[in-house]
């Protein structure tokens, strides 16, 4: 059963309608064909009014929909056949929250490491609802150099509300081991592209998120810090998350037009959890371009790109005054 968002209610009172319609003419036998249809038409236009004017708050409220899909379905969508997933950090422990892997996309092998938020409450607790704790960010590390050892392109799906803040991670380092993908990944000799599924929060995303191609889709959010931990800063209480999402300007298109990352991947219509399939698709064309874009590119120069491209990040020009 779909679950749906508070301004989506339009959305779902169509849907119930058709559904209704379509009950009565199984028990009924009378046509309403011309019936559906119109309603049909009606939910597309409403669909594309609502999902036209979504405010940044609408848009961190959809990177967190329960019928979004998550890191491994997609993953498992996109590669032919079983994915290899590969486990431990040789350290610690296997950190639940991070999966990674080689997997076979248009025949091509391609290391795929994600956060996996879990699909129901038993499975959040299994993930850690996808807060990687340091060994986490060390066996994304691992799986990283491993893809560079054999010359393959990585893949990073990043969705998390930030890395896992208890004491035991800080006791680990988590902040070195955050810092440490980052200069890593920085100097990584094969194609990387990181794409942000749904959730961007702080160093947790930016610990697998240093690429060639750094893509955010359409309802998805990237910044410092959520609207909800901004608002209990500032104001002492999460009443004023709504401000803070659009101060923050933390949506795609606020995120593209201020350089910080690369470009955005469109969205089915009403969203990626309306159609998971068509997502998927989508999700696979822009992998696959981003691919063959990058492989054309000499190693040195492609790594001196996306070193320039991320100093360059915060520099500004501040004009004379007279």
């Amino acid at each position: 059963m779909r679950n749906y968002l508070e301004f989506e209610s339009p959305i779902k009172e169509l849907n119930e309608q058709i559904q209704k319609l379509k009950d009565s003419a199984v028990k009924t036998g009378i046509n309403v064909e011309s019936a559906v249809q119109e309603l049909e038409r009606a939910l597309e236009e409403k669909t594309i009014e609502i999902y036209k004017n979504l405010d940044p708050w609408q848009r961190v409220q959809l990177s967190r929909h329960p019928d979004r899909p998550y890191a491994l379905e997609y993953i498992e969508a996109l590669t032919e056949g079983t994915w290899i997933e590969l486990h431990g950090d040789r350290t610690v422990k296997d950190d639940k929250a991070m999966i990674g892997g080689f997997g076979i996309m248009n025949g091509q092998s391609v290391m795929f490491i994600g956060q996996q938020k879990g699909v129901n409450t038993k499975m959040r607790q299994y993930r850690n609802f996808g807060m990687a704790n340091p060994e986490g960010y060390r066996k994304a590390l691992r799986l990283m150099k491993l893809a560079e050892k054999f010359n393959k392109p990585i893949v990073t799906l990043i969705d998390t509300p930030g890395a896992f803040p208890g004491l035991e991670a800080e006791e680990r380092g988590q902040g070195e081991a955050i810092a440490r993908n980052l200069f890593e990944m920085m100097r990584l000799k094969v194609p990387v592209i990181c794409i942000i599924i749904g959730e961007g929060a702080s160093g947790g995303a930016l610990g697998i998120g240093i690429g060639d191609k750094v893509l955010m889709m359409e309802n998805t959010w990237y910044s410092v810090i959520s609207p909800e931990s901004c608002s209990s800063i500032l104001w002492r209480s999460w009443d004023h998350k709504i401000t803070a999402a659009k101060a923050l300007k933390l949506t795609a298109e606020d995120m593209h037009n201020n350089g910080l990352v690369d470009g955005i991947v469109r969205e089915p219509l009403g969203g990626a959890h309306a159609n998971h399939t068509e997502a998927v698709e989508i999700l696979k064309s822009v992998i696959t371009e981003a691919i063959q874009e990058l492989s054309q590119l000499e190693t040195e120069k492609r790594t001196a790109i996306r070193i320039e491209k991320f100093c360059d990040m915060g520099r500004f020009v501040e004009p004379h005054m007279q």
